[in-house]
Protein backbone atom coordinates (compact mmCIF):
# COMPACT_ATOMS: atom_id res chain seq x y z
CA UNK A 1 0.00 0.00 0.00
CA UNK A 2 1.87 3.08 -1.46
CA UNK A 3 0.77 6.28 -0.81
CA UNK A 4 -1.79 6.37 1.97
CA UNK A 5 -4.47 9.32 1.85
CA UNK A 6 -4.54 10.15 5.06
CA UNK A 7 -2.07 9.97 8.15
CA UNK A 8 -2.67 6.67 10.21
CA UNK A 9 -0.46 8.64 13.13
CA UNK A 10 -2.37 12.04 13.40
CA UNK A 11 -5.58 11.35 11.93
CA UNK A 12 -6.63 7.47 12.84
CA UNK A 13 -10.33 8.02 12.38
CA UNK A 14 -9.85 9.37 8.97
CA UNK A 15 -7.93 5.97 8.67
CA UNK A 16 -10.73 4.16 10.18
CA UNK A 17 -13.58 5.86 8.12
CA UNK A 18 -11.81 5.41 4.99
CA UNK A 19 -11.26 1.85 5.78
CA UNK A 20 -14.73 1.24 6.30
CA UNK A 21 -16.14 3.00 3.58
CA UNK A 22 -14.31 1.45 1.46
CA UNK A 23 -15.19 -1.62 2.73
CA UNK A 24 -19.08 -1.16 2.22
CA UNK A 25 -18.43 -0.07 -1.16
CA UNK A 26 -16.76 -3.38 -2.00
CA UNK A 27 -19.81 -5.36 -0.57
CA UNK A 28 -19.62 -5.46 3.08
CA UNK A 29 -23.21 -5.36 4.93
CA UNK A 30 -22.86 -3.25 8.12
CA UNK A 31 -25.55 -5.25 9.35
CA UNK A 32 -23.98 -7.87 9.88
CA UNK A 33 -20.62 -6.75 10.75
CA UNK A 34 -21.51 -6.59 14.69
CA UNK A 35 -18.81 -4.84 15.47
CA UNK A 36 -16.20 -6.98 13.64
CA UNK A 37 -13.13 -5.75 12.00
CA UNK A 38 -13.59 -4.68 8.23
CA UNK A 39 -9.41 -3.99 7.85
CA UNK A 40 -8.64 -1.28 9.67
CA UNK A 41 -7.15 -3.50 12.68
CA UNK A 42 -4.67 -5.00 10.17
CA UNK A 43 -4.47 -1.65 8.44
CA UNK A 44 -2.41 -0.07 12.17
CA UNK A 45 -0.52 -3.21 12.51
CA UNK A 46 0.48 -3.09 8.85
CA UNK A 47 1.96 0.38 9.39
CA UNK A 48 2.95 0.18 13.13
CA UNK A 49 4.42 -2.98 13.29
CA UNK A 50 5.32 -3.92 9.97
CA UNK A 51 6.40 -0.51 8.47
CA UNK A 52 8.08 0.30 11.73
CA UNK A 53 5.80 3.87 12.85
CA UNK A 54 5.21 2.56 16.65
CA UNK A 55 8.30 4.49 17.41
CA UNK A 56 6.44 7.71 16.31
CA UNK A 57 3.42 7.47 18.79
CA UNK A 58 3.70 9.18 21.68
CA UNK A 59 3.57 6.92 25.00
CA UNK A 60 1.17 8.55 27.25
CA UNK A 61 1.99 10.24 30.92
CA UNK A 62 0.45 12.22 33.57
CA UNK A 63 3.09 15.01 31.96
CA UNK A 64 2.14 14.95 28.29
CA UNK A 65 -1.66 14.68 28.04
CA UNK A 66 -2.33 18.03 28.19
CA UNK A 67 -0.18 18.77 25.25
CA UNK A 68 -1.43 15.53 23.13
CA UNK A 69 -3.92 16.78 20.45
CA UNK A 70 -7.16 14.42 21.28
CA UNK A 71 -8.04 12.01 18.42
CA UNK A 72 -4.46 11.65 17.22
CA UNK A 73 -2.90 8.23 17.90
CA UNK A 74 -1.24 7.50 21.38
CA UNK A 75 0.81 4.59 23.40
CA UNK A 76 -0.49 3.84 26.87
CA UNK A 77 1.25 1.07 29.14
CA UNK A 78 -0.95 -0.05 32.04
CA UNK A 79 -2.39 -2.87 34.41
CA UNK A 80 -5.77 -3.37 34.28
CA UNK A 81 -6.51 -2.74 38.06
CA UNK A 82 -10.32 -3.14 37.16
CA UNK A 83 -12.54 -4.51 34.45
CA UNK A 84 -15.75 -2.36 33.90
CA UNK A 85 -17.63 -4.65 31.94
CA UNK A 86 -19.27 -4.16 28.09
CA UNK A 87 -20.78 -0.94 26.99
CA UNK A 88 -23.12 -0.71 23.91
CA UNK A 89 -23.02 1.69 21.31
CA UNK A 90 -24.23 2.74 18.14
CA UNK A 91 -21.66 0.99 15.79
CA UNK A 92 -22.93 1.17 12.56
CA UNK A 93 -25.75 3.85 11.29
CA UNK A 94 -27.53 5.36 8.15
CA UNK A 95 -27.06 9.35 7.26
CA UNK A 96 -29.22 9.59 4.93
CA UNK A 97 -27.62 7.02 1.71
CA UNK A 98 -24.54 6.80 3.39
CA UNK A 99 -23.29 4.31 6.02
CA UNK A 100 -21.52 5.59 8.98
CA UNK A 101 -19.71 4.08 12.01
CA UNK A 102 -18.99 5.12 15.42
CA UNK A 103 -16.18 2.66 16.07
CA UNK A 104 -13.40 4.04 17.81
CA UNK A 105 -14.98 7.03 19.06
CA UNK A 106 -17.38 8.41 21.56
CA UNK A 107 -19.48 11.18 20.16
CA UNK A 108 -20.42 10.64 16.62
CA UNK A 109 -19.26 13.05 13.91
CA UNK A 110 -23.01 13.06 12.36
CA UNK A 111 -26.53 13.16 13.61
CA UNK A 112 -28.04 9.59 13.73
CA UNK A 113 -31.65 10.95 13.75
CA UNK A 114 -34.12 8.14 13.84
CA UNK A 115 -32.91 6.50 11.67
CA UNK A 116 -34.07 2.29 11.56
CA UNK A 117 -30.68 1.39 9.82
CA UNK A 118 -29.33 1.81 13.24
CA UNK A 119 -26.95 -1.40 14.51
CA UNK A 120 -26.07 -1.66 18.25
CA UNK A 121 -22.41 -3.07 18.65
CA UNK A 122 -20.31 -4.13 22.26
CA UNK A 123 -17.02 -2.69 23.00
CA UNK A 124 -15.28 -3.75 26.36
CA UNK A 125 -14.51 -1.07 28.99
CA UNK A 126 -11.05 -1.01 31.17
CA UNK A 127 -10.02 0.93 34.19
CA UNK A 128 -5.90 1.15 33.65
CA UNK A 129 -3.09 2.19 35.49
CA UNK A 130 0.47 3.01 35.05
CA UNK A 131 2.50 0.09 36.23
CA UNK A 132 2.28 -0.04 39.87
CA UNK A 133 6.25 -0.68 41.05
CA UNK A 134 7.79 0.36 37.88
CA UNK A 135 10.80 1.35 37.92
CA UNK A 136 12.19 4.45 36.26
CA UNK A 137 14.68 2.57 34.23
CA UNK A 138 11.25 1.11 32.56
CA UNK A 139 9.51 3.95 32.16
CA UNK A 140 9.05 4.71 28.84
CA UNK A 141 6.59 7.19 29.29
CA UNK A 142 8.93 9.97 29.55
CA UNK A 143 10.05 12.75 26.98
CA UNK A 144 7.69 15.15 24.89
CA UNK A 145 5.15 15.31 22.55
CA UNK A 146 6.52 15.92 18.83
CA UNK A 147 3.86 18.23 16.55
CA UNK A 148 3.97 16.13 13.34
CA UNK A 149 3.99 17.67 9.69
CA UNK A 150 0.18 17.22 9.02
CA UNK A 151 -0.82 17.47 11.91
CA UNK A 152 -3.96 20.20 11.65
CA UNK A 153 -5.67 19.68 14.92
CA UNK A 154 -7.41 22.19 16.84
CA UNK A 155 -6.96 23.20 20.36
CA UNK A 156 -9.59 21.86 23.76
CA UNK A 157 -12.47 24.03 23.57
CA UNK A 158 -12.20 25.35 19.79
CA UNK A 159 -14.91 24.74 17.60
CA UNK A 160 -14.71 24.15 14.12
CA UNK A 161 -17.14 23.38 11.08
CA UNK A 162 -18.14 19.87 10.24
CA UNK A 163 -15.98 18.75 7.46
CA UNK A 164 -17.09 17.38 4.33
CA UNK A 165 -17.67 13.48 4.03
CA UNK A 166 -17.31 12.87 0.61
CA UNK A 167 -13.69 14.41 0.28
CA UNK A 168 -11.30 12.35 1.52
CA UNK A 169 -8.74 14.82 1.49
CA UNK A 170 -10.37 16.51 4.11
CA UNK A 171 -10.16 13.26 6.48
CA UNK A 172 -6.85 14.93 7.98
CA UNK A 173 -8.83 17.63 9.32
CA UNK A 174 -10.84 15.56 11.76
CA UNK A 175 -8.57 15.23 14.56
CA UNK A 176 -10.58 17.01 16.98
CA UNK A 177 -12.96 15.97 18.86
CA UNK A 178 -14.46 19.50 19.15
CA UNK A 179 -14.66 19.69 15.41
CA UNK A 180 -18.24 18.70 15.72
CA UNK A 181 -21.20 20.39 14.93
CA UNK A 182 -23.13 20.74 17.61
CA UNK A 183 -27.18 20.21 17.57
CA UNK A 184 -29.44 21.08 20.13
CA UNK A 185 -32.10 18.21 18.47
CA UNK A 186 -29.83 15.09 19.41
CA UNK A 187 -30.04 12.94 22.80
CA UNK A 188 -29.22 9.70 23.77
CA UNK A 189 -30.80 7.01 21.60
CA UNK A 190 -32.03 3.86 22.30
CA UNK A 191 -32.27 1.07 19.16
CA UNK A 192 -35.06 2.52 18.16
CA UNK A 193 -33.92 5.98 17.77
CA UNK A 194 -35.93 7.79 20.74
CA UNK A 195 -34.43 9.59 23.75
CA UNK A 196 -33.59 7.72 26.45
CA UNK A 197 -33.74 8.27 29.69
CA UNK A 198 -32.29 5.15 32.17
CA UNK A 199 -29.95 3.14 29.32
CA UNK A 200 -27.13 0.87 31.97
CA UNK A 201 -24.40 -1.59 31.01
CA UNK A 202 -24.29 -4.71 32.42
CA UNK A 203 -21.90 -4.04 34.71
CA UNK A 204 -22.24 -0.21 35.10
CA UNK A 205 -18.95 2.28 35.84
CA UNK A 206 -20.66 4.24 39.27
CA UNK A 207 -18.94 6.60 41.00
CA UNK A 208 -15.62 6.65 42.24
CA UNK A 209 -13.48 8.40 45.04
CA UNK A 210 -11.90 9.94 42.04
CA UNK A 211 -9.73 9.65 38.88
CA UNK A 212 -6.88 8.34 40.55
CA UNK A 213 -8.14 6.58 44.07
CA UNK A 214 -7.60 3.48 42.21
CA UNK A 215 -3.98 3.96 41.03
CA UNK A 216 -0.85 2.90 43.05
CA UNK A 217 1.08 5.84 43.93
CA UNK A 218 4.29 5.70 42.01
CA UNK A 219 7.79 6.47 43.70
CA UNK A 220 8.37 9.29 41.02
CA UNK A 221 6.45 11.55 39.34
CA UNK A 222 2.61 11.60 38.68
CA UNK A 223 0.65 9.13 37.57
CA UNK A 224 -2.16 8.45 34.98
CA UNK A 225 -5.14 6.36 34.99
CA UNK A 226 -6.76 5.63 31.76
CA UNK A 227 -10.14 4.54 30.41
CA UNK A 228 -9.27 2.23 27.69
CA UNK A 229 -12.24 1.00 25.50
CA UNK A 230 -11.36 -2.31 23.44
CA UNK A 231 -12.48 -3.98 20.48
CA UNK A 232 -12.78 -6.93 18.82
CA UNK A 233 -11.07 -9.06 21.43
CA UNK A 234 -12.02 -11.82 23.87
CA UNK A 235 -12.40 -11.65 27.13
CA UNK A 236 -10.07 -14.03 27.62
CA UNK A 237 -7.36 -12.38 26.02
CA UNK A 238 -7.79 -9.63 29.32
CA UNK A 239 -7.45 -10.21 32.17
CA UNK A 240 -6.91 -8.18 35.83
CA UNK A 241 -3.32 -6.88 36.69
CA UNK A 242 -1.74 -8.17 33.54
CA UNK A 243 0.35 -5.12 31.91
CA UNK A 244 -0.35 -4.22 28.09
CA UNK A 245 0.80 -1.55 25.74
CA UNK A 246 -2.68 -0.01 23.89
CA UNK A 247 -1.87 1.64 20.82
CA UNK A 248 -5.60 3.61 20.15
CA UNK A 249 -7.33 6.77 19.60
CA UNK A 250 -6.95 8.99 22.42
CA UNK A 251 -10.14 11.61 23.94
CA UNK A 252 -9.54 13.92 26.35
CA UNK A 253 -10.63 17.44 26.74
CA UNK A 254 -9.49 19.31 30.10
CA UNK A 255 -12.58 21.44 29.14
CA UNK A 256 -15.09 18.98 28.62
CA UNK A 257 -18.58 19.85 30.06
CA UNK A 258 -21.67 17.33 29.92
CA UNK A 259 -23.65 18.50 27.27
CA UNK A 260 -27.08 16.86 26.34
CA UNK A 261 -26.82 17.95 22.83
CA UNK A 262 -23.53 16.27 22.21
CA UNK A 263 -24.16 13.37 19.82
CA UNK A 264 -23.33 10.76 22.06
CA UNK A 265 -22.97 7.27 20.54
CA UNK A 266 -22.57 5.31 23.53
CA UNK A 267 -25.51 4.27 25.86
CA UNK A 268 -23.66 4.26 29.45
CA UNK A 269 -22.21 7.72 29.37
CA UNK A 270 -24.47 8.06 32.61
CA UNK A 271 -22.62 5.21 34.33
CA UNK A 272 -19.34 6.74 33.20
CA UNK A 273 -19.87 10.24 34.83
CA UNK A 274 -17.83 9.47 37.88
CA UNK A 275 -15.13 9.16 35.06
CA UNK A 276 -15.50 12.32 33.18
CA UNK A 277 -13.39 13.49 30.33
CA UNK A 278 -11.75 16.18 31.66
CA UNK A 279 -10.25 14.14 34.27
CA UNK A 280 -9.82 10.39 32.87
CA UNK A 281 -8.92 10.19 29.33
CA UNK A 282 -10.34 7.53 26.94
CA UNK A 283 -8.43 5.40 24.79
CA UNK A 284 -9.92 3.68 22.11
CA UNK A 285 -7.86 0.83 21.56
CA UNK A 286 -7.12 -0.76 18.04
CA UNK A 287 -3.90 -2.86 18.79
CA UNK A 288 -3.23 -3.92 22.34
CA UNK A 289 -0.24 -6.35 23.20
CA UNK A 290 0.42 -7.80 26.73
CA UNK A 291 3.37 -6.83 27.90
CA UNK A 292 6.64 -9.02 29.63
CA UNK A 293 9.62 -8.04 31.29
CA UNK A 294 11.71 -7.99 28.35
CA UNK A 295 9.39 -5.92 26.53
CA UNK A 296 11.06 -3.16 29.12
CA UNK A 297 14.48 -2.97 27.95
CA UNK A 298 16.49 -0.47 26.43
CA UNK A 299 18.91 -2.33 24.42
CA UNK A 300 19.09 -4.54 21.49
CA UNK A 301 18.37 -8.35 23.03
CA UNK A 302 21.26 -9.92 22.83
CA UNK A 303 21.89 -13.55 21.02
CA UNK A 304 21.98 -16.24 24.25
CA UNK A 305 25.29 -17.33 24.04
CA UNK A 306 26.88 -19.41 26.68
CA UNK A 307 30.15 -18.26 26.78
CA UNK A 308 27.81 -14.70 27.06
CA UNK A 309 25.57 -15.92 29.63
CA UNK A 310 28.57 -17.06 31.94
CA UNK A 311 30.32 -13.72 31.63
CA UNK A 312 27.27 -11.79 32.34
CA UNK A 313 26.52 -14.10 35.26
CA UNK A 314 29.52 -13.67 36.57
CA UNK A 315 29.44 -9.97 36.74
CA UNK A 316 26.06 -9.90 38.15
CA UNK A 317 27.05 -12.41 40.73
CA UNK A 318 30.12 -10.47 42.03
CA UNK A 319 27.72 -6.83 41.93
CA UNK A 320 25.44 -9.01 44.08
CA UNK A 321 28.41 -10.34 46.40
CA UNK A 322 29.61 -6.66 47.01
CA UNK A 323 26.22 -5.14 47.83
CA UNK A 324 25.73 -7.87 50.59
CA UNK A 325 28.83 -7.46 52.38
CA UNK A 326 31.03 -9.93 50.63
CA UNK A 327 28.32 -12.63 51.83
CA UNK A 328 28.68 -14.75 48.66
CA UNK A 329 26.12 -17.41 50.00
CA UNK A 330 23.63 -15.06 50.42
CA UNK A 331 24.39 -13.33 46.88
CA UNK A 332 24.43 -16.80 45.38
CA UNK A 333 20.73 -17.65 46.93
CA UNK A 334 19.70 -13.85 46.33
CA UNK A 335 20.92 -14.48 42.45
CA UNK A 336 18.54 -17.67 42.69
CA UNK A 337 16.14 -15.99 44.07
CA UNK A 338 15.76 -12.37 41.44
CA UNK A 339 15.61 -15.63 38.22
CA UNK A 340 12.66 -17.46 40.17
CA UNK A 341 9.06 -17.85 39.25
CA UNK A 342 5.87 -19.68 39.10
CA UNK A 343 5.73 -22.21 36.40
CA UNK A 344 3.21 -24.60 37.57
CA UNK A 345 0.96 -25.10 39.84
CA UNK A 346 0.20 -28.15 41.35
CA UNK A 347 -2.90 -28.50 43.84
CA UNK A 348 -2.51 -25.77 45.92
CA UNK A 349 1.07 -25.74 45.21
CA UNK A 350 2.86 -23.12 43.17
CA UNK A 351 5.69 -24.69 41.70
CA UNK A 352 8.92 -22.51 40.77
CA UNK A 353 8.12 -19.83 43.68
CA UNK A 354 11.69 -19.59 45.70
CA UNK A 355 11.20 -16.38 48.97
CA UNK A 356 14.38 -15.58 51.02
CA UNK A 357 14.18 -14.63 54.26
CA UNK A 358 17.75 -12.73 55.18
CA UNK A 359 18.14 -13.27 58.81
CA UNK A 360 20.43 -11.06 61.28
CA UNK A 361 19.52 -8.18 60.48
CA UNK A 362 18.83 -4.99 62.48
CA UNK A 363 17.88 -1.30 61.91
CA UNK A 364 21.38 -0.19 61.62
CA UNK A 365 22.70 -2.92 59.24
CA UNK A 366 19.51 -2.71 57.00
CA UNK A 367 20.36 1.16 56.44
CA UNK A 368 23.54 -0.04 55.12
CA UNK A 369 23.23 -3.47 53.39
CA UNK A 370 19.32 -3.78 52.72
CA UNK A 371 19.52 -0.45 51.31
CA UNK A 372 21.85 -1.19 48.96
CA UNK A 373 20.59 -4.47 48.06
CA UNK A 374 16.70 -2.28 47.72
CA UNK A 375 18.74 -0.05 45.22
CA UNK A 376 20.45 -2.53 43.33
CA UNK A 377 16.95 -5.00 42.94
CA UNK A 378 15.53 -1.39 41.52
CA UNK A 379 18.08 -0.98 39.33
CA UNK A 380 17.85 -4.87 37.52
CA UNK A 381 13.94 -5.49 37.74
CA UNK A 382 11.23 -3.54 35.87
CA UNK A 383 8.78 -4.04 38.84
CA UNK A 384 10.11 -3.97 42.41
CA UNK A 385 7.58 -2.53 46.12
CA UNK A 386 9.20 -2.10 49.21
CA UNK A 387 7.22 -2.87 52.07
CA UNK A 388 8.11 -1.51 56.07
CA UNK A 389 6.19 -4.21 58.23
CA UNK A 390 5.78 -2.56 61.06
CA UNK A 391 2.34 -2.80 63.65
CA UNK A 392 0.57 0.70 62.39
CA UNK A 393 1.97 -0.62 59.22
CA UNK A 394 -0.45 -3.80 59.22
CA UNK A 395 -3.06 -2.29 61.45
CA UNK A 396 -4.00 0.88 58.63
CA UNK A 397 -2.49 -0.65 55.48
CA UNK A 398 -5.30 -1.44 52.73
CA UNK A 399 -3.63 -4.99 51.31
CA UNK A 400 -6.16 -6.84 49.67
CA UNK A 401 -8.48 -5.21 46.42
CA UNK A 402 -11.73 -4.72 47.91
CA UNK A 403 -15.36 -4.38 45.41
CA UNK A 404 -17.36 -1.31 46.88
CA UNK A 405 -21.02 -2.02 45.66
CA UNK A 406 -22.11 1.20 45.95
CA UNK A 407 -19.74 2.64 43.65
CA UNK A 408 -19.06 -0.56 41.62
CA UNK A 409 -15.60 -0.36 41.64
CA UNK A 410 -12.68 -2.67 42.89
CA UNK A 411 -10.74 -0.73 45.28
CA UNK A 412 -7.01 -1.22 44.87
CA UNK A 413 -5.10 -2.82 47.62
CA UNK A 414 -1.29 -2.59 47.79
CA UNK A 415 -1.29 -6.76 46.88
CA UNK A 416 -2.82 -5.88 43.55
CA UNK A 417 0.48 -5.92 41.57
CA UNK A 418 1.43 -7.44 38.35
CA UNK A 419 3.15 -10.72 37.76
CA UNK A 420 6.84 -10.56 38.42
CA UNK A 421 6.48 -7.56 41.22
CA UNK A 422 9.70 -8.24 43.45
CA UNK A 423 8.48 -7.48 47.03
CA UNK A 424 11.23 -6.47 50.10
CA UNK A 425 9.18 -6.62 53.20
CA UNK A 426 11.39 -4.43 56.00
CA UNK A 427 10.87 -6.63 59.21
CA UNK A 428 13.32 -4.79 61.14
CA UNK A 429 10.98 -2.12 62.32
CA UNK A 430 8.79 -4.19 63.92
CA UNK A 431 8.65 -3.76 67.41
CA UNK A 432 6.07 -5.12 69.84
CA UNK A 433 2.81 -4.12 69.63
CA UNK A 434 -1.42 -4.86 68.98
CA UNK A 435 -2.55 -6.08 66.25
CA UNK A 436 -6.25 -4.54 65.66
CA UNK A 437 -8.13 -6.72 63.49
CA UNK A 438 -7.19 -5.40 60.26
CA UNK A 439 -3.86 -6.01 61.35
CA UNK A 440 -4.33 -9.83 61.60
CA UNK A 441 -5.65 -10.22 58.66
CA UNK A 442 -3.02 -8.21 56.91
CA UNK A 443 -0.77 -10.81 58.52
CA UNK A 444 -3.03 -13.74 57.54
CA UNK A 445 -3.05 -12.16 54.10
CA UNK A 446 0.49 -11.76 53.83
CA UNK A 447 1.50 -15.44 55.07
CA UNK A 448 -0.62 -16.73 52.31
CA UNK A 449 0.88 -14.86 49.75
CA UNK A 450 4.14 -16.26 50.67
CA UNK A 451 2.95 -19.82 51.09
CA UNK A 452 0.38 -20.40 48.37
CA UNK A 453 1.33 -17.37 45.85
CA UNK A 454 -2.21 -16.17 45.88
CA UNK A 455 -3.60 -12.74 46.85
CA UNK A 456 -7.41 -12.84 48.31
CA UNK A 457 -10.03 -10.41 46.83
CA UNK A 458 -12.73 -9.32 49.44
CA UNK A 459 -15.47 -9.12 47.64
CA UNK A 460 -17.49 -8.25 50.90
CA UNK A 461 -19.85 -11.39 50.78
CA UNK A 462 -17.34 -14.42 49.78
CA UNK A 463 -13.72 -13.81 49.07
CA UNK A 464 -11.47 -14.30 45.50
CA UNK A 465 -8.46 -16.11 45.07
CA UNK A 466 -6.04 -14.79 42.53
CA UNK A 467 -2.83 -16.65 41.51
CA UNK A 468 -0.11 -14.59 41.83
CA UNK A 469 3.57 -14.35 41.20
CA UNK A 470 5.76 -12.40 43.31
CA UNK A 471 9.34 -12.88 44.37
CA UNK A 472 9.17 -12.23 48.40
CA UNK A 473 12.92 -11.14 50.30
CA UNK A 474 12.33 -10.89 53.65
CA UNK A 475 14.60 -8.85 55.72
CA UNK A 476 14.48 -9.70 59.59
CA UNK A 477 16.16 -9.88 62.81
CA UNK A 478 15.57 -14.09 63.55
CA UNK A 479 13.16 -15.70 60.99
CA UNK A 480 9.67 -14.03 60.15
CA UNK A 481 7.23 -15.56 62.10
CA UNK A 482 4.78 -13.73 59.79
CA UNK A 483 5.99 -14.80 56.17
CA UNK A 484 7.40 -18.05 55.63
CA UNK A 485 10.27 -18.19 53.73
CA UNK A 486 11.43 -21.07 51.16
CA UNK A 487 15.13 -20.27 51.67
CA UNK A 488 16.47 -19.04 55.41
CA UNK A 489 19.68 -17.92 55.50
CA UNK A 490 21.43 -16.04 58.73
CA UNK A 491 23.11 -12.65 56.80
CA UNK A 492 26.60 -12.89 57.60
CA UNK A 493 28.62 -9.75 55.93
CA UNK A 494 32.53 -9.31 56.75
CA UNK A 495 32.74 -5.81 54.77
CA UNK A 496 30.97 -3.07 54.22
CA UNK A 497 28.68 -2.57 51.21
CA UNK A 498 30.02 -1.30 48.11
CA UNK A 499 27.86 -1.69 45.37
CA UNK A 500 29.95 1.02 43.27
CA UNK A 501 28.89 3.17 40.33
CA UNK A 502 27.96 0.87 37.77
CA UNK A 503 27.82 1.37 33.78
CA UNK A 504 24.57 1.62 31.83
CA UNK A 505 25.87 -1.32 29.44
CA UNK A 506 26.31 -3.12 32.63
CA UNK A 507 23.42 -2.78 33.99
CA UNK A 508 21.53 -2.84 30.66
CA UNK A 509 23.49 -6.27 30.21
CA UNK A 510 22.17 -7.42 33.88
CA UNK A 511 18.56 -6.61 33.24
CA UNK A 512 18.60 -8.24 29.56
CA UNK A 513 20.18 -11.62 31.01
CA UNK A 514 17.78 -11.62 34.37
CA UNK A 515 14.52 -11.16 32.01
CA UNK A 516 15.75 -13.70 29.31
CA UNK A 517 16.88 -16.30 31.44
CA UNK A 518 14.10 -16.71 34.04
CA UNK A 519 11.56 -16.67 30.96
CA UNK A 520 13.44 -19.91 29.85
CA UNK A 521 11.91 -23.43 30.24
CA UNK A 522 13.53 -25.84 31.86
CA UNK A 523 13.55 -30.26 31.83
CA UNK A 524 15.45 -33.09 33.58
CA UNK A 525 16.23 -36.01 31.41
CA UNK A 526 16.17 -39.48 32.87
CA UNK A 527 19.83 -40.36 33.84
CA UNK A 528 20.15 -36.92 35.78
CA UNK A 529 16.45 -37.42 37.67
CA UNK A 530 18.00 -41.03 39.03
CA UNK A 531 20.86 -38.84 40.47
CA UNK A 532 18.43 -36.43 42.44
CA UNK A 533 15.87 -38.93 43.48
CA UNK A 534 19.08 -41.33 44.54
CA UNK A 535 20.35 -37.62 46.13
CA UNK A 536 17.10 -36.69 48.01
CA UNK A 537 16.62 -40.26 49.88
CA UNK A 538 20.20 -40.17 51.31
CA UNK A 539 19.45 -36.74 52.34
CA UNK A 540 15.92 -37.96 54.21
CA UNK A 541 17.60 -40.70 55.86
CA UNK A 542 20.33 -38.39 57.45
CA UNK A 543 17.77 -35.99 58.14
CA UNK A 544 14.26 -37.09 58.78
CA UNK A 545 12.93 -33.59 59.15
CA UNK A 546 13.02 -33.13 55.67
CA UNK A 547 9.56 -32.48 53.98
CA UNK A 548 8.30 -32.70 50.43
CA UNK A 549 8.62 -28.84 50.59
CA UNK A 550 12.40 -29.24 50.70
CA UNK A 551 12.59 -31.71 48.45
CA UNK A 552 10.49 -29.09 45.99
CA UNK A 553 12.33 -26.15 46.57
CA UNK A 554 15.93 -28.09 46.00
CA UNK A 555 14.30 -29.10 42.56
CA UNK A 556 13.58 -25.62 42.15
CA UNK A 557 17.06 -24.60 42.63
CA UNK A 558 18.64 -27.25 40.37
CA UNK A 559 16.40 -25.95 38.38
CA UNK A 560 17.25 -22.27 38.52
CA UNK A 561 21.21 -23.05 38.80
CA UNK A 562 20.90 -24.46 35.35
CA UNK A 563 19.02 -21.47 33.98
CA UNK A 564 21.67 -18.79 35.50
CA UNK A 565 24.08 -20.41 33.28
CA UNK A 566 21.29 -20.26 30.42
CA UNK A 567 21.46 -24.13 30.44
CA UNK A 568 17.56 -25.77 30.04
CA UNK A 569 18.43 -28.82 31.25
CA UNK A 570 19.70 -29.89 34.78
CA UNK A 571 23.51 -31.11 34.65
CA UNK A 572 25.02 -33.26 37.42
CA UNK A 573 27.83 -30.31 37.81
CA UNK A 574 25.23 -28.02 38.51
CA UNK A 575 23.09 -30.04 40.48
CA UNK A 576 26.36 -30.60 42.98
CA UNK A 577 26.87 -26.62 43.17
CA UNK A 578 22.78 -26.92 44.44
CA UNK A 579 23.53 -29.22 47.26
CA UNK A 580 26.85 -27.11 48.45
CA UNK A 581 25.17 -24.60 48.97
CA UNK A 582 22.86 -26.33 50.62
CA UNK A 583 25.14 -27.69 53.01
CA UNK A 584 27.10 -24.16 53.59
CA UNK A 585 23.75 -23.10 54.58
CA UNK A 586 22.96 -25.75 57.06
CA UNK A 587 26.33 -24.80 58.88
CA UNK A 588 25.16 -21.40 59.55
CA UNK A 589 22.78 -23.04 61.81
CA UNK A 590 24.82 -24.80 63.22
Amino acid sequence: MVGLPYDCLANPLGAVRFTFEKAVAAGADPAALNGKDWGAGDLFRDVLFDRGALSQVPVLNAKNIGHVQPNTLVRFRGMIQDMLGNEFYAGAYKDGSLWRTNKYRDVSQYPMGSSPDMHIWERHLLYCVQVPGLNPWADTSSGTVVARPGDQTSQHGEKRRRADNEDIDQMDMETSEDGIQRSSGVKKLREDGHPSQNLQLPEPVAESTGFGACSMPREEGDSLSCLIKVYDSSDSELKLNDVFEFVGVLTFDSDYQVDNDEFLDGFSEDTLASLPLNKVPRLHCLVHTKLAAHDFLHSTPLELKPQLVKEVRETLLSHLTAVLGNDGLAAHLVLLHLLSRVHARIDNFAVGKLSVNLTCFNKESVSIFGNHLMLAIKDLLPFSHIVPLTVDYLNAASLAPKKDYETNRLVTGLMQLPEGTHLTIDETQLEVGTLNSVGVENARLLKYLSEYQKVEYDFKYYKMELAADFQLLILSEGKSNILPADLVIPFQPSSVASGGVVAAETLEAWQWYLATVRSLSHSIDSDMQKVVENDLVAARQANRNLSSQDFSRLLTMGRLMSLSFGETSLSLEHWQMVKELERLRWERFA
